[in-house]
């Protein structure tokens, strides 16, 4: 590792629930839902430029988010630094090592968060002094998901994601599934027999649990590795669907009960355990 390298944290986040209750005119859906962070990250590693420039590196396997089909004009580190150069004026530039951790296409936000990561550490790194309402303003140019990434804080969300409120949940241990397969977020968003009128619902409300994810019966019927997964997973506990990805999970009340079903989990699917967290792991490094 280059000892000028410098790594911090981009973790993933589950939608405890997601609703659509309207659209804005511009065609932007309205949402409501409930973001938690776990503890399962990529992780970015920055290396500070005097030359201005900002470059994407592969990672210690000579991988670069080019071989999973994302190009430097779709990347979201890369527009994020070039995002925060342009805004502040600043000089110093940046090398990106991005290690990818998190499943792409899984809905836990991994794109989005690793966009708020750069924001977040190279506001600090480069010295700018930017408010954190400030970032969060410059992650919505980026992605929808990126504020609450920014905000740090498990989150009751609405707009399309970017009215934030705190919450304090219980933070259990959860069992993640990423199928083999990826969800498009535009293809779904799309499908006509989407449900776009969902009654506004109270914290309480979803506290009571009359909420869910009405993206879900939509994946299940276009992704069949999504609703194996989901009814493998719920022979165990209640699975839902994250945001809108192709990940599932259930919550555990302690680490043994979920490392155990995690273990089960059959091929060729991907099984992760996790923590629940109300304060993002990105912020210790702060």
């Amino acid at each position: 590792m280059n000892p000028a390298e410098v790594s911090w944290p981009a973790p993933a986040k589950l939608n405890l629930f997601l609703h659509v209750v309207g659209r804005r005119a511009d065609g932007y859906h309205l949402l409501q839902t409930a973001f938690q962070f776990v503890d399962l990250c990529d992780v970015l590693h920055f290396t500070l430029r005097a030359d201005g420039l900002v470059r994407r590196l592969p990672d210690a396997l000579g991988n670069t988010l080019g071989a999973l089909g994302v190009g430097e004009a779709e990347d979201l580190t890369l527009r994020a630094a070039r995002l925060l150069k342009e805004t502040t004026g600043c000089r110093l530039g940046v090398d990106i090592r991005l290690d990818k951790r998190l499943p792409v296409g899984g809905g836990l936000g991994g794109g989005s968060s690793d966009a708020a990561t750069t924001l977040v550490a190279l506001n600090h790194l480069w010295g700018l002094g930017l408010s954190q309402a400030s970032l969060q303003d410059l992650g919505l140019h980026l992605g929808a998901d990126v504020p609450v990434f920014v905000y740090g804080r498990t989150a009751w969300a609405e707009g399309v994601g970017e009215c934030l409120r705190p919450l304090d949940l219980p933070q259990p241990w959860y069992v993640i599934i990423a199928p083999d397969c990826r969800v498009s977020t535009a293809e779904i968003f799309q499908v006509p027999e989407l449900t776009r009128d969902c009654p506004v619902i109270t914290i309480d409300g979803f506290l009571s649990g009359r909420a869910g994810n009405v993206f879900e019966p939509v994946v299940r019927e276009r992704y069949p590795p999504v609703a194996r997964a989901l009814d493998w997973l719920g022979g165990y506990g209640e699975a839902r669907l994250s945001g809108t990805g192709a990940c599932v999970f259930a919550a555990f009340t302690d680490r043994e009960r979920a490392e155990a079903v995690c273990r089960r989990v059959p091929a060729p699917w991907q099984g992760f355990v996790a923590r629940g967290m109300n304060r993002s792991p990105l912020f210790q490094m702060l």
